[in-house]
């Protein structure tokens, strides 16, 4: 009687230990490092097993929040901005926004003493607007003393000469502010609360005289103070940026 010698099973098992069934999901190995799987029988695409005694099978990069693998969409974790923040500036520091803001109220201070000393209104809204620009916005091209000062004596031109040609009425001051942001667009010279002098003008028909020098006087005053003040406060934005 002949003996037929069966043949021994080849050992599948890895050199870790761990057994590898074709199919079946590859095991995470210390030895052969995260993310590789063992055995020879693994199947190529099966999502890895985290191996408990190597601690292995973290996610690619530290602290990346990425998890990699085939059909995994990458998800990243960056901090998200506030639905209602807006693209608003940042608000100044607290230095800063002290020194501008009691600067701008010491100018318009100053403006109601010169009103007093002479018994005459000086201060008017389009010039507390102007105050407000060149202290707390000092490098806009509408806070230079350029726009400041011009602009409102084109403001009382143009609200005097829609005056002249009708009565003044709430269209006519409207139709005054549209020919001063004309004209400041034109002589480069732009700078809002200038519309407001004109629209003043036909509301209230101040007398030419004695408005458009204290106009001018103010404007200036207020350009000198705003130039004082940067110089106050070393950290503070040199004004102005430019005179002319």
């Amino acid at each position: 009687m002949s003996t037929d010698t069966v043949p021994a099973a080849p050992d599948t098992t890895s050199a870790s230990g761990a057994a590898s069934v074709s199919g079946t999901a590859p095991v995470l190995d210390a030895a052969s490092g995260p993310g590789t799987a063992s055995g020879p029988g693994a199947a190529p695409g099966t999502a890895p097993v985290l191996d408990a005694a190597s601690g292995s099978g973290t996610a690619p990069g530290p602290g990346s929040g990425i998890v990699s693998g085939p059909g995994t969409a990458p998800t990243s974790q960056g901090p998200r901005r506030p639905r209602m923040a807006g693209r608003a500036p940042a608000r100044p520091a607290p230095g800063a926004a002290v020194h501008s803001v009691s600067a701008a109220t010491a100018a318009l201070l100053g403006l109601v003493g010169l009103g007093a000393l002479l018994h005459e209104p000086v201060l008017i809204p389009p010039l507390a607007a102007s105050a407000a620009l060149v202290h707390c916005a000092p490098a806009l091209p509408l806070a230079q003393p350029r726009s400041v000062v011009v602009g409102h004596l084109l403001g009382a031109c143009a609200g005097y000469a829609v005056a002249a040609a009708a009565s003044g009425s709430a269209w006519a001051a409207a139709l005054a502010a549209g020919v001063t942001l004309a004209l400041t667009t034109l002589a480069r010279t732009p700078h809002s609360p200038a519309c407001a002098t004109a629209v003043v003008v036909v509301l209230q028909a101040p007398a030419a005289g004695r408005f458009v020098p204290l106009l001018l006087g103010s404007t200036v005053l207020l350009v000198l103070t705003a130039c004082a003040a940067s110089r106050v406060r070393r950290a503070a934005p040199k004004y102005p940026a430019y005179w002319w």
